[in-house]
């Protein structure tokens, strides 16, 4: 199929984007990378009177260390990331995760703010950025503001994005020396969505995790204080003290009434745990 007719601008810049967005109101479609906006218009599951193409805007290739933290723009792909072509204050979680991104062509082409401005439940950057404590800058004519990757997924495919607004950069905090980091996902085959994804960063020095269970229907389920998936503490045998029940009640409680859903969630984000230990 082919996309019905829409106008297209290619701004200089962001403001001049910004400005576009802002005329245009919700009758707009912002496109960078393509990966998921394309398909969409083909489909007409999407059909926008105007596509800004914000791809060429230098401000949002950018990426840097600042007061310690990893901020990252919005067009950076997900290839930057793979190859190491921005610094990765995760110690290599970051660029794991980016590897295993569907193909190598899609990598190429797609934006880390394009996956989370999609807000599909099942894209590998929600689950992992959420895990790592990391936040996401929006601006608009009216402003900037920011927010945790947890609070801006509201459901599939719904964002809190505003209209006239858009992904900026994402603001990524370091991965601490004693913390471990693991990411487990099952696919029915490579490139494909996952249908189940596990995330967890656990620093047992500090008695710390974060845990999310991602690629379920809705929000992906983000647990920052997570003591009760381990027994009560977190603690060098995290490992052996990993809850498989409690992680099954949350996924019953966030409405996953399939036990063997439920089941294959909690095997995957037991993969996680081990590979953190590992």
């Amino acid at each position: 199929m082919k996309p019905a007719p829409f106008s297209y601008e290619r701004p200089r810049d962001l403001d001049a984007a910004l400005s576009m967005l802002a005329a245009s109101g919700s009758s707009a479609k912002i496109i960078a990378g393509g990966q998921s906006l394309g398909p969409m218009l083909n489909l007409r599951l999407v059909q926008p009177e105007l596509i800004v193409d914000i791809s060429g805007l230098a401000e949002l290739k950018r990426a840097e260390v600042s007061d310690g933290e990893l901020v990252i723009g919005a067009l950076v792909t997900h290839a930057d990331i793979e190859d190491g072509r921005t610094t990765d204050v995760t110690r290599g979680a970051m660029r794991a995760v980016a590897a295993n991104i569907a193909y190598r062509a899609v990598r190429n082409r797609g934006t880390i703010g394009g996956s989370l401005s999609h807000a599909d439940p099942a894209a590998d950057w929600i689950s992992a950025l959420a895990a790592l404590g990391a936040r996401v800058a929006l601006r608009s004519l009216a402003g900037a503001r920011m927010m945790a990757i947890e609070a801006f997924v509201l459901g599939a495919l719904e964002s809190a994005l505003q209209t006239g607004e858009i992904v900026e950069a994402i603001h990524v905090p370091p991965r601490a020396a004693s913390a471990h980091w693991g990411y487990a996902k099952s696919c029915r085959k490579t490139g494909e969505f996952a249908h189940a994804i596990g995330a967890v960063l656990i620093d047992p020095v500090a008695a710390s995790a974060r845990v999310v269970i991602g690629a379920i229907d809705t929000t992906p389920i983000v647990v920052t204080d997570a003591a009760e998936l381990f027994g009560g503490r977190i603690a060098a045998d995290y490992k052996q003290r990993f809850d498989i029940g409690v992680a099954n009640g949350l996924l019953a409680k966030a409405g996953i009434d399939d036990a063997a859903q439920r089941h294959i969630h909690v095997s995957v984000l037991k993969r996680a745990v081990l590979e953190a230990a590992a």
